[in-house]
């Protein structure tokens, strides 16, 4: 058998496909073994992939998916519209698409929706309402058999990508060989094996050596500099989960265990945004990531549509302490904060940094710290926090943030009490509004709405890398921070 290319990750885990996860290292496997009607480009929106071409109706409700002829599964069985209805309509399903312990994801947006196949290559989903974003969704929509549901599926996994599964030790790592009939075309490397490494420096060290290929997930200022001395290319991106502190905005008391059983002084839109110009976001990188991050102001990355892409710096803390004043809290303020230990692992020492420079205002934070990562996700859905609590915002989908996080109507998960009926307004129009650009326009501005009025506390980027065992023609990493395999070079050769 030809000698795999050898892909070392923090984590390697095959998962339902369906899952709703925004895990760079979970999708590079995915992507890998299953395909969707569309696939996302490197440099942003999207590309056919199963679906060679579509349209939504000028409602926004209808879209009809056009299937390329021959499609195929990898134990040949034919891919066709009724099986690729199937796959999406399994999104629906309540028991589907769960993350941290949010069920359902999907269903959110496909639940009640027409999912049909009128023809043998044709596929049309008509929703309850407008989704002018619905291909946000069906990226995901993994074609998938009815045996994704039979006990023992994940051990060897049957998709349409352009790898097959060859081999999996769970949690260990996964081998794949090339599908020869993938729609795609051949990719360059016959054989990948993704292997679990935890340890980022030995993730470095093993390319650096040759004893892997590639190496995801790397920080600049601890690795860049050995890989390159080794001989070895490195490729630099932004990943574009946003790290955050989510602001308690509800209007009633804090379900949280606070010392003040009123509501948060994070529902005047003063505080919080005294709180966003409190910050010095350069600082805050330097110190807790070494340089490793890039300033987040808004509410999504400036990969996502409708962000700016030169934003502004909104450090400010004279605006700040007026702002604090007008409040009420010229004499000084204590918030109590939600920190986890892990995702972001940093949380802690970002709290103790945000603390320090919030003291210059006068702004008290006290941290409470709770290491189950699942259950501090359960506390944040479940609205038990204190005033504001450390998170990570990872989909890429602008609407999908506005919709799950920020609009008060839906009341999302993650969502803790912020109204902005303005805003509100605007996702309601890009819900309505097909032409991308113009759909883009609106989400500006909502972008510069949450600037005046934010509902979190944003922070930042992580600067992370990859590193080589030949420098690419073509970066393999795209804007959503995953390694699309079926774009890398030949790695056999040194």
């Amino acid at each position: 058998m030809t000698e795999p290319i050898v892909v070392l990750q923090k984590s390697v885990e095959l998962r339902d496909p369906h899952d709703c996860t925004d895990s760079g290292d979970a999708l590079a496997l995915l992507e890998a073994v299953f395909d969707a009607p569309v696939r996302r480009r490197p440099g942003g929106g999207y590309a056919p992939a199963l679906a060679e071409h579509w349209e939504v109706s000028g409602d926004a409700r209808t879209w009809t998916l056009h299937l390329r002829a021959g499609l195929a599964f990898h134990d040949g069985r034919p891919l066709d519209a009724a099986a690729m209805a199937w796959s999406i309509a399994r999104l629906q399903r309540p028991d589907v698409g769960a993350t941290l312990g949010a069920p359902a994801v999907w269903g959110q947006y496909l639940g009640g929706a027409v999912i049909d196949a009128p023809a043998a290559r044709t596929v049309t989903v008509t929703t309850r309402e407008p989704v002018a974003d619905l291909l946000d969704i069906l990226v995901s929509a993994y074609a998938v058999p009815p045996a994704v549901d039979e006990p023992g599926f994940l051990d060897r996994p049957v998709g349409s990508g352009a790898y097959r599964v060859e081999a999996v030790e769970p949690g260990r790592s996964v081998r794949l060989s090339v599908n020869p009939a993938w729609w795609g075309g051949r990719p360059a490397n016959a054989a990948l094996e993704f292997r679990c490494e935890e340890d980022g420096d030995a993730r470095a060290a093993a390319v650096a050596s040759g004893a892997a290929h590639l190496a995801t997930r790397l920080r600049a200022s601890r690795h860049a500099e050995s890989v390159a001395d080794a001989g070895k290319a490195w490729v630099g991106y932004t990943d574009p989960t946003s790290i955050i502190y989510i602001l308690n905005a509800a209007a009633g008391p804090s379900a949280g265990p606070c010392a003040d059983p009123g509501a948060s002084p994070c529902t005047d839109p003063r505080v919080r945004l005294a709180l966003t110009l409190a910050i010095d976001r350069r600082r805050v990188i330097d110190r807790v990531l070494n340089g490793d991050g890039v300033p987040l102001t808004g509410y999504v990355s400036a990969a996502h549509l409708g962000a700016d892409p030169t934003p502004g710096d909104l450090f400010d803390p004279a605006r700040a302490r007026l702002l604090l004043a007008e409040a009420g809290y010229g004499a000084g303020l204590t918030l109590h904060v939600d920190t986890p230990t892990r995702l972001p692992d940093e949380a802690q020492a970002l709290t103790a940094e945000v603390a320090v420079q919030l003291a210059a205002l006068g702004v008290t934070l006290v941290p409470h710290v709770t290491e189950d990562r699942v259950l501090y996700a359960e506390q944040v859905r479940d609205k038990k926090v204190h005033d504001l609590c450390v998170f990570d915002s990872s989909p890429m989908s602008t609407f999908r943030v506005l919709y799950e996080k920020i609009d008060s109507r839906v009341a999302g998960s993650w969502w803790q009490g912020y109204h902005d009926p303005g805003i509100e307004a605007l996702l309601d129009a890009a819900r309505r509004t097909t032409d991308t650009a113009a759909r883009a326009r609106i989400y500006a501005r909502a972008y510069h709405a949450l600037e005046r009025n934010p509902a979190w506390l944003t922070l930042y980027h992580h600067r992370l890398g990859i590193a080589l065992s030949a420098a690419p023609d073509v970066s393999p990493m795209r804007d959503d921070g995953v390694l699309d395999v079926t774009l890398l070079a030949d790695l056999t050769t040194p």
